[in-house]
This record gives structure tokens, C-alpha cells and sequence, in this order.
């Protein structure tokens, strides 16, 4: 660790970006990575990786989503930014909204979690993703416990896609946090 931050870190980058002590360094955090291949990650993937999203309207990661099971956030976090993103629409703090959830391997919280609403707020973006942050569960584990994928639910999305369906097992088309979302706004603002 100290080896890559010393060596290729910092003098590959300005000064005042690697200095201070708010810098997190996340350098292989899980540790040795020994197990790898198809025994790691089984099943098959980066297939319809746009198609099974928003056809390119909507900004996506890379990920692709079938064959892999909800531990990996390519798949789950995709899901939780559309439900935090619908839930945020649905309270009436934005009319157009896009959540972006970036994850580091071995950290459970995000190390990022962005919200956009193409200047449709009704409070700042800023306010609106501390409230995100504050009521909904982003870690994997949160993930999957808060929109039950642990069920045998995603042989439907291999045909018809992963959103804009209305059927029980797509529990992140739900919008049942958005009155908590908007009383907890409603608190945010009163307080300011």
C-alpha cells in the first residue's frame, strides 16, 4: 500500500491532490485477490447492457446486470439509483431526476452517490442527496434486504428489460419512500 502511494501516486499526480488528511486511498481493500475467473464471478454477462437500462438515454456505468447475482452492485445499485430517483420524483422534490451510486471493491458505503436534477429541484441537488443519504440504505447488504432480492425474481428481466415494470417483483418501480422523502425535505427546509 504504502508502496503505491508512494511510488506511483504521488508522482503521478499534483501535490495538493494526494496531501491532506481527508485523502482516502482505497488500494486493494479486500486484500490478496485470489480467487478470480469464473469461480469468482460465474454466469454470464455484458450482454443488452444499454437496452436492459434506459437505450442510451440515461447515463450508465458499464455494468452489466444478467448472470450476476445481487451482490454486485453493477446489478443492485443500478436498481436502488432507480428507485432513490423515482422516490425523489414521486415526493416532489424534482421533476426530472438521475442518481448516480459509485462503489469501491471491499468498501460497503458508496464512495460516491450523486443526484441530478437537470435544474428541476425544488431544493438543491446538494440537500436532496444528504436526505438520500440519510434514508435509504446504499450499502449492498442495505440494498438487497430494503428491495428483497434475494427472491428468484430476475428471470423475468432477461426478457422485457430491468425497468418500467409494474409487476410485484420489480420492487425498485416502487415509490413507498417518497412520503419520507418529502416530509424529511420538508424538516431540511424548515430548519435552514
Amino acid at each position: 500500500r504504502s508502496y503505491v502511494i508512494d511510488e506511483i501516486v504521488r508522482p503521478s499526480l499534483p501535490a495538493e491532490l494526494v496531501t491532506g488528511e481527508a485523502i482516502k486511498y482505497h488500494i486493494n481493500p479486500t486484500g490478496k485477490f485470489v480467487v478470480g475467473g469464473p469461480h469468482g464471478d460465474c454466469g454470464l454477462t455484458g450482454r443488452k447492457i444499454i437496452v436492459d437500462t434506459y437505450g442510451g438515454w440515461g447515463r450508465h456505468g458499464g455494468g452489466a446486470f444478467s448472470g450476476k447475482d445481487p451482490t454486485k452492485v453493477d446489478r443492485s445499485a443500478a436498481y436502488m439509483a432507480r428507485y432513490v430517483a423515482k422516490n425523489i420524483v414521486a415526493a416532489g422534490l424534482a421533476d426530472r431526476c438521475e442518481v448516480q451510486l459509485a462503489y469501491a471493491i471491499g468498501v460497503s458505503e458508496p464512495i460516491s452517490v450523486h443526484v441530478d436534477t437537470f435544474g428541476t429541484g425544488k431544493i438543491a441537488d446538494e440537500a436532496i442527496c444528504a436526505l438520500v443519504r440519510d434514508q435509504i440504505p446504499l450499502t449492498p447488504a442495505g440494498i438487497i434486504q430494503d428491495l428483497d432480492l434475494r427472491r428468484p425474481i430476475f428471470r423475468k428481466t432477461a426478457a422485457g428489460g430491468h425497468f418500467g415494470r409494474n409487476e410485484p417483483e420489480f420492487t425498485w418501480e416502487k415509490t413507498n419512500r417518497a412520503a419520507a422523502l418529502a416530509e424529511a425535505a420538508g424538516a431540511a427546509v424548515g430548519s435552514a
